[in-house]
């Protein structure tokens, strides 16, 4: 575990050609861990505030520097033949609403890459249903923002982060709304606001139940409508490139693979932005799409930043059970089908098959308890009743109110015969979200200079030990926000891209000397091991856990990647080789493994991590896992970077 605490080149002028593809623009060319107060808020405050915050008061209301715009037409690429090196001053990594947010801020003062890794819109956000949590009722608080934000995060969040973003959260939704969001209004004109499990107030903005399609939608045509953003679509991100000197570790960019056409392509940079979403994948059934998996936080890893609250994972309590639908999907899904919080929140009842109402017996806030709590008197009731999946009705409410609120559901059950305005859903838990991450701060920094972060692969301490509905989106947009000012004060701080810094690093390189059954055969046993992996995580490392089943599943994940990487290396696999199937497999088995370490090190139950050797909240406790980077203690190949960091001598 790679944790403890503690070529010769020509280069082109090209002229940017850009063209509309389906509404995107395109280029054409835990050894050990601590808790502890004083650690925590010694990586929850970085650095301190930036040049241009402190100056303009956090407003970002100053004029852009000014820009020559035309300028940043032309990109310097440097060719070889087996990689190909664009310059940018800001790299994204991430398509999701962190990603466009922030690129839409800062491509006001340099030129914009945005790496994503399939389509533009296959994100976590395009799934997100509920919708984003803002105080925006004269009835509500920030006060009661904050609180039940720190409720539900069983009070491990950090407070400062917490009113930050509950103070700057309606900002943000107006900020959505100017660009071209569109949100449901009531009668009256005034936004519908929803109210879901763990909020006192009616504070959600929605689009009907598909809110972060409508979301994504707006900023992808913000987006392409910027002349100084370019996507980069079908990159699948490798590493990060870094260098160490004596004032720490610097980030240059990223390497990614092209997926498409098997080219990895080199993105140097001033800046750059994880923006990479979560790692559901780490277990067989998540509601998270195929991409998700785990890549900025391992990438991150792997190049010594700092890790935080890993072991809570959160487990959405209601994700459609296919197997009590009446008519199954022909196929297995990808990711499972969210049944969004709001079915809840509108009046939504959760029974076993027997019909019978349960959650009232596990806690008094019922079927609007926290995620945490639901998910666990789910699991409960299945594991009791050796049941498959129980049932959430919604059924009793008027039944044009159902189809206006939750057009979407609706939708997908009647495609397998389920009327939900007449039947009850069946639903099981399912990985949904990541509280823990790359550790940040106030303003998205991390401790790798260069390197910032937001939305889920960050831990910024808003979520704590769970997250309280619809906060995700929001913390997101606040983060990607704040990230702006540090990020240009590095930029300019950075003077000019050298273009000879990108022979510093070797070049991964695709395995093309392979004959192409040898990689058919390498790609079919790559997706056995993946889920074995899956496997053993639901099995020993789900929602109800234990240190003995803790520490088999570190064994077993210790085991099976070694038994890849032999066969891999067995069957001519080389270290600096990469392909999409073996580069998200390395990515898999780091994120496991920081979940299963962070999950031995926290010896109570808190929040997402329940366990039944220590059944009880401890005070003493209350304290972040924080994993930081050091020498591996077994070096494997996901927990080492594919071009060693290079040292800069003093």
């Amino acid at each position: 575990m790679s944790t403890s605490l503690v070529s010769g080149r020509t280069i082109l002028h090209c002229r940017v050609q850009k063209f509309k593809e389906k509404g995107h623009q395109q280029v054409s060319f835990a050894s050990g861990i601590t808790y502890g107060n004083s650690v925590q808020k010694q990586f929850s405050r970085l650095y301190s505030a930036p040049k241009i915050l402190r100056a303009q008061g956090y407003g970002f209301s100053r004029t852009p520097f000014n820009v020559n715009k035309a300028s940043l037409r032309t990109i310097v690429v440097s060719c070889s033949s087996e990689c190909s090196t664009k310059y940018f001053d800001f790299v994204v990594v991430g398509s999701g609403v962190a990603g466009l947010r922030y690129a839409l801020e800062v491509s006001k003062y340099g030129c914009v890459a945005i790496i994503t890794k399939s389509e533009p819109q296959e994100s976590n956000t395009n799934y997100a249903q509920g919708g984003v949590s803002a105080v925006l009722c004269p009835s509500d608080s920030v006060e009661n923002h904050m609180r039940d934000t720190i409720v539900a995060g069983a009070h491990l969040c950090d407070e400062e982060t917490v009113r930050v973003v509950c103070t700057e959260g309606p900002d943000r939704i107006r900020e959505l709304i100017s660009i071209g969001a569109s949100f449901d209004h009531k009668d009256d004109g005034n936004l519908h606001l929803a109210r879901e499990g763990g909020h006192s107030h009616h504070r959600i903005v929605h689009a009907a139940d598909m809110t972060g399609r409508e979301i994504e939608r707006a900023l992808l045509k913000a987006v392409n409508d910027d002349p100084n953003i370019f996507m980069f679509q079908h990159h699948f991100a490798i590493d990060l490139l870094t260098s160490q000197d004596d004032s720490g570790i610097h980030c240059h960019g990223i390497d990614t693979l092209n997926s498409e056409t098997q080219q990895v392509v080199r993105f140097i940079s001033k800046v750059t932005l994880l923006a990479s979403g979560g790692a559901g994948h780490i277990y067989p059934s998540t509601t998270n799409p195929p991409v998700a998996t785990g890549d900025g936080v391992a990438m991150a890893h792997r190049a010594q930043a700092v890790i935080s609250n890993m072991e809570f994972v959160q487990f959405h309590p209601t994700a459609l059970a296919d197997e009590g639908l009446p008519r199954k999907p022909k196929q297995k899904r990808e990711n499972a089908f969210l049944i969004t919080e709001a079915v809840r929140g509108d009046g939504g009842i959760l029974y076993n098959q027997a019909m019978e109402r349960f959650m009232p017996f596990y806690d008094e806030r019922a079927e609007l308890a926290p995620r945490d709590v639901v998910a666990r008197s789910i699991d409960d009731q299945l594991k009791k009743r050796k049941e498959k999946y129980v049932l959430l009705d919604i059924s009793h409410k008027p039944q044009e109110k159902i189809l206006s609120h939750f057009p979407n559901i609706a939708a997908e059950c009647l495609r397998h015969g389920l009327d939900i305005t007449q039947s009850p859903i069946p639903v099981v838990p399912a990985a949904h979200y990541m509280c823990g991450g790359v550790r940040a701060g106030l303003h998205g920094e991390t401790n790798i200079k260069g390197l910032y972060v937001a939305g889920e692969v960050a831990c910024t301490g808003l979520h704590g030990a769970n997250r309280l509905a619809s906060n995700s989106l929001l913390e997101a947009l606040v983060f990607a926000r704040r990230a702006v000012g540090p990020s240009i004060d590095h930029m300019f701080e950075s003077g000019h891209l050298d273009i000879n810094v990108s022979s510093s690093w070797a070049i991964p390189k695709f395995p093309t000397s392979m004959k192409g059954d040898l990689l058919a055969h390498i790609v079919r046993r790559t997706k056995e091991i993946r889920e074995e992996l899956q496997s053993i995580m639901w099995d020993y490392v789900g929602i109800v856990r234990s240190t003995s089943r803790l520490m088999t599943a570190e064994w077993k994940i210790g085991e099976l990647e070694t038994e890849w990487e032999t066969f891999l290396f067995r069957m001519g696999w080389e270290p600096t080789m990469v392909a999409l199937e073996a580069c998200e497999m390395r990515n898999l088995f780091c994120c496991a493994k920081l979940v299963v370490r962070s999950a031995l090190a926290r010896h109570e139950s808190r929040g997402l991590h329940f366990t039944i050797d220590f059944p009880h909240l401890e005070e003493s406790k209350r304290t972040p896992t924080i994993i930081f980077p050091s020498t591996p203690m077994k070096v494997t190949w996901s927990s080492q970077q594919l071009q060693r960091q290079v040292k800069v001598p003093s």
